[in-house]
């Protein structure tokens, strides 16, 4: 009979501590689910400077309040460290690290393996691991188990694995982290049934397929679902432009329907860590066996095009004006990803920015929620530039202000009306009744 050396009973009366590593957008609001489920909790992350931040009851995300930050640390029930030795003492561990892509576009496994490493130092019997990081189907038993069982210890009888997917919507306001379900694939059946009574006291369900490939597979055609259909009407939005039909207009009628299609919407690229990023890791797998996702590599091309086809417009209106893009004063208007949000993670806008420095563009940008541009691991020559005050002399001072996201802090009929050109990406200006012959779409 397998044992659980105590486990199960730990985590049905919460007295099992909760180690989650990684202290990002997906780690943080997950400490918070366990904690409101009663668990005691540990936060690992090896930037010192997060750690000190927590400690001291301030949050560096937009929607999880300091206030409720400085709460955890005062009951007691949230402990953030930067020392990796005392893994050993969660009973519990969720490994929460970025899964980026290199520069050839593969995989990148070096934080999953990393974290693998730092955990087996401390790896005792009755812990149990669970990876959440996005990615390709098979890497929790082909990355992280041999690294575990180096220890001398089997998993499924002296600890134990599994994977479940991160699920997040940052801005969401309707879903986080405690009501979104959760996916749970076990290495087997103990360390499955361990996964869903733990995930089952923090969030809305807990669902248990059948193995990690399942739960793995799962998320990565969660992504893959959403990056082909942006795809789709990012292509029909180059083609509708040039038939002068409005792409927007075209959506908003099709959603009418209330079957067999869900909307989707274009825009300058893709943003976030999981939709530009995740689908290359099936076309990486599928290399590996000798097969070829054209569908998906064919929507990544189409993808990647857009902030080229964007700046390909913009040099068209300036053209109009008898103006280069070389030399002219050039704002951008929201560095993060998607609106209302604070996090910058493959943001188009850096791509545009790349893109506009390159032609010789004077550029500048605003961004309520990222005040300071941060240093991306792909844009390493980008200039340190701080989030412009957004008054009616900047914009004059304009020659084009470029809508890259569309925050709701902003008013675009305040934009437009002080505006010289507006080049609007993502429909913001739709409502906008005065100086719209200002406004060009792309």
């Amino acid at each position: 009979m397998t044992t659980t050396h105590g486990l199960a009973e730990k985590i049905a009366n919460q007295q099992a501590q909760i180690g989650v590593i990684g202290l990002g957008y997906v780690g943080l609001p997950l400490i918070r689910a366990f904690v409101r489920a009663g668990f005691k909790t540990m936060g690992f992350d090896v930037d010192q400077s997060k750690v000190d931040k927590l400690k001291a009851g301030q949050s560096y995300i937009k929607h999880i309040d300091s206030a409720a930050i400085a709460k955890l640390i005062q009951d007691g029930v949230f402990e953030p460290t930067s020392d990796m030795s005392r893994l050993g003492e969660a009973d519990c561990i969720i490994i929460c690290v970025p899964t980026p892509l290199n520069e050839s576009r593969d995989p990148d496994l070096s934080y999953i393996e990393g974290t693998a490493h730092s955990i087996a130092k401390t790896l005792r019997k009755g812990q149990l691991v669970v990876l959440e990081s996005t990615t390709h189907p098979t890497t929790t038993r082909e990355n992280v188990l041999p690294v575990l069982n180096a220890t001398g210890l089997t998993a499924g009888k002296d600890y134990y694995l599994a994977f479940s997917p991160e699920r997040e919507d940052p801005g969401n306001p309707t879903f986080e982290a405690a009501t979104i379900p959760k996916l749970v694939g076990g290495y087997d059946e103990v360390s499955g049934d361990l996964s869903m009574a733990m995930y089952g006291q923090a969030v809305v369900k807990a669902i248990r397929v059948s193995s990690m490939e399942i739960a793995e597979a799962a998320k990565i055609l969660e992504n893959t679902y959403r990056a082909v259909n942006i795809a789709m009407v990012n292509e029909l939005k180059m083609l509708y432009d040039k038939m002068g039909i409005d792409v927007w207009e075209v959506i908003d009628a099709a959603k009418t329907k209330p079957f067999g299609f869900q909307a989707f919407y274009p825009g300058p690229g893709l943003g976030g860590h999981c939709i530009p990023i995740d689908p290359f890791y099936l076309t990486w797998l599928a290399r590996k066996h000798g097969e070829q996702t054209r569908f998906i590599e064919l929507a990544g091309e189409i993808n990647t095009h857009m902030p080229h086809y964007v700046i390909a417009r913009l040099a068209e209106y300036l053209n109009d004006a008898s103006k280069p893009i070389k030399g002219s004063k050039i704002l951008i208007l929201g560095a993060a990803y998607k609106k209302d949000v604070d996090d910058p993670r493959e943001s188009p806008t850096f791509e545009l920015m790349k893109l506009l420095l390159k032609r010789g563009a004077v550029l500048s940008y605003n961004d309520p929620h990222v005040p300071t541009l941060p240093k991306m691991r792909h844009y390493p020559d980008l200039p340190a530039m701080d989030s412009q005050a957004l008054t009616p002399e900047l914009l004059a001072a304009q020659d084009c202000v470029l809508i890259s996201t569309d925050h709701s802090a902003y008013d675009h009929n305040f934009v437009v009306k002080h505006s010289q050109l507006v080049l609007d990406t993502r429909n913001a200006t739709k409502n906008v009744t005065e100086g719209r012959e200002k406004i060009r779409k792309a």
